[in-house]
């Protein structure tokens, strides 16, 4: 069997075929305090591969967090728009380490950021997004949505939106949702599923408000799950039980 009809066959059994996955630029970490690990940037990209190699469309939305946080620079004294818009600077340098971490398997990938930069990324046009998807290209999207007061959280939420994403795969260090954090509270416990709505209702903050809201008035689940069990992403493209599923219960 020919390679293209091999995907062609493992495509009929998978779950999701147009993923966004979101990390948060504190998984770029490791276990280091600041900045990017490169052994850790070095696993995300083997993870991806993983998926990418099923025939699975991916695209991701990368925060900056590890680099600059704008809000916690606006405390500081750092005007608000000006502090975010740093932090979507963060975002885009994580951007191009990521890539290039993905570009070393050989695996064809875009970057495009929310602000135009020429020299570093493409601009972000949504039917050209959606066509690097098609073609079999990985695609990053930076800084955010392009506007101060708006997180990587809800970019990710619009993204998946606009290019017709399957559902939203969030890389944490923790293994799901649960009623409180589990680092912090043992008797902490967890959610297998959980409504959009429930989210928003007991402010389990997994994802900002704004964020959910966008999934839960458009229909896109969120599977929050622990990015450093390996084969995550890939067990959950193909259905498989993994972290917890935040999606639109009954009428909630």
């Amino acid at each position: 069997m020919k390679q293209h009809e091999l995907i062609k066959e493992i495509k009929q059994h998978l779950k999701y075929k147009r993923i966004l996955l979101k990390l948060s630029g504190e998984a770029l970490m490791g276990n280091k305090g600041y900045g990017i690990d490169p052994l850790t940037v070095e696993y995300i990209a083997n993870e991806i591969e993983k998926v990418f190699e099923l025939g699975v469309e991916i695209a991701i939305v990368i925060g900056g967090g590890n680099i600059f946080r704008g809000i916690e620079a606006s405390v500081k004294g750092i005007e608000r728009a000006s502090a975010d818009y740093m932090g979507m600077l963060a975002t885009v340098i994580n951007a191009l380490a990521l890539q290039n971490a993905i570009e070393k398997l050989g695996l064809p990938t875009r970057v495009q950021s929310a602000i135009e930069m020429k020299a570093l990324a493409e601009s972000y046009i949504r039917r050209k997004a959606i066509r690097h998807l098609e073609k079999g290209r990985i695609v990053i999207f930076a800084a955010g949505t392009g506007n101060p007061y708006f997180t990587t959280d809800t970019a990710a939420a619009l993204r998946a939106i606009e290019i017709g994403a399957e559902v939203i795969l969030k890389g944490t260090k923790v293994d799901g949702v649960y009623t409180s954090d589990p680092l912090k509270d043992p008797s902490a416990k967890k959610f297998d599923i959980i409504s959009h709505f429930d989210v928003l209702r007991h402010n389990l903050r997994i994802m900002d408000s704004t964020a959910i809201t966008l999934c839960r008035e458009n229909g896109i689940p969120i599977i929050v799950f622990n990015l450093q069990e390996e084969d995550s992403i890939k067990n959950i493209v193909f259905g498989k039980k993994v972290g917890t599923l935040v999606e639109s219960l009954g009428n909630t």
